[in-house]
């Protein structure tokens, strides 16, 4: 009877010592979280002001009328501290960018910015991983149905597989928009118009599911477009496997020389070096090109009655302002490139 009261004895005051640790490590751990807050708060700050001078400095710089050599000299050092701000520990204390409206409507009100650099990063790696793998479906589906609208089908195209290729479309560009203003609000410099781009690509993609695919009589008349649109996704598909390629490559070059962030994504038209861009500039034209041929072809086919119906119409209008947005982008991108050119060749020759 004694040896059972003094094991109960033990296992009461066990439990009595392990409340109470539990109630120590609680109240170490609060005043821990509220330390680190008040930290947290007075390094946002610090943050926040410093990262305002910079850009205050900058914009002075650039309005005064300095020596060329000495606003040179100040912008290399404050975009050298604007880089340490940006990508290191501090960056994460940094206010972060406007989540915008298209993510609080898919994930609602809440913070997708990573405090930690390595999240940061593995939010990017993945980013890049996804386009990887998607450029070879974007190569593979289309093609898959033009040779089997050869071989099986007659020349004409059933209703179901388009429609399943077109909903993968939608998946396709809603990831990618998803996944860049996730980066966006991470700090990277990804042009808002590609994000635009992926808008008007998901709402095409979603307003051709609903677009009746004609059989027969006269199939191939009344599927014109959607085979031009075919062949267009498979000039995309190379164009997006070369961008894939050359834009790693360019980025990691561009951070080695610390004129991008790791958080930045080189998208295709400012990929690569003088001899690949000279290959990919002439296939991005021609993308474009055969993007507005394809709008210009659906809205004639609409207009003279051959297909009549508004998503035609629509899809037609949405691929012109694509292509044109695309070109429009291309060629600043050109000039940009040009001036970065003249202005490298200028300092080249003051030196020498």
């Amino acid at each position: 009877m004694g040896d059972s009261t003094t094991v109960e004895r033990d296992f009461v005051e066990e439990a009595s010592r392990i409340v109470e640790q539990a109630k120590e490590l609680q109240d170490a751990a609060s005043s821990l979280i509220s330390r680190t807050t008040r930290e947290e708060d007075s390094l946002r700050q610090k943050a926040k002001s410093l990262d305002s001078s910079v850009q205050q400095l900058r914009s002075s710089v650039r309005k005064s009328k300095l020596d060329s050599n000495q606003a040179e000299k100040l912008e290399e050092e404050l975009f050298k501290a604007s880089y340490v701000l940006s990508e290191g520990d501090a960056a994460a204390f940094l206010p972060s960018k406007s989540h915008g409206g298209f993510l609080r409507m898919f994930l609602g009100p809440i913070n997708v910015r990573a405090n930690r650099k390595d999240v940061q990063l593995k939010v990017k790696e993945e980013y890049n991983s996804f386009r990887d793998r998607t450029a070879y479906l974007f190569l593979l589906f289309p093609s898959v149905l033009l040779v089997l609208r050869s071989w099986m089908w007659d020349g004409c195209l059933p209703a179901l597989p388009v429609q399943l290729y077109q909903a993968w479309l939608l998946y396709l560009y809603t990831g990618l928009a998803l996944r860049e203003n996730i980066l966006r609000a991470n700090g990277s410099d990804i042009r808002p118009w590609w994000i635009k781009h992926h808008y008007c690509a998901m709402a095409m993609a979603l307003i051709s599911l609903t677009w009746e695919i004609e059989r027969e009589p006269d199939c191939s008349q009344k599927q014109r477009g959607v085979q031009l649109f075919l062949k267009w996704a498979i000039m995309q598909g190379v164009a997006m496997l070369l961008q894939n390629r050359y834009q790693r490559q360019r980025l990691y070059t561009r951070i080695a020389l610390g004129k991008a962030r790791r958080m930045d994504v080189v998208w295709g038209e400012t990929a690569g070096v003088d001899g690949q861009l000279l290959l990919l500039f002439p296939v991005l034209f021609i993308l474009q090109g055969f993007e507005a041929y394809v709008g210009v072809l659906l809205l004639k086919t609409a207009f003279i009655g051959v297909v009549s119906e508004w998503q035609v119409i629509t899809c037609g209008i949405l691929l012109i302002i694509m292509a044109v947005g695309n070109f429009a982008n291309t060629v600043q991108t050109l000039v940009t490139k040009s001036r970065v050119k003249a202005k490298m060749k200028r300092g080249a020759i003051m030196l020498l």
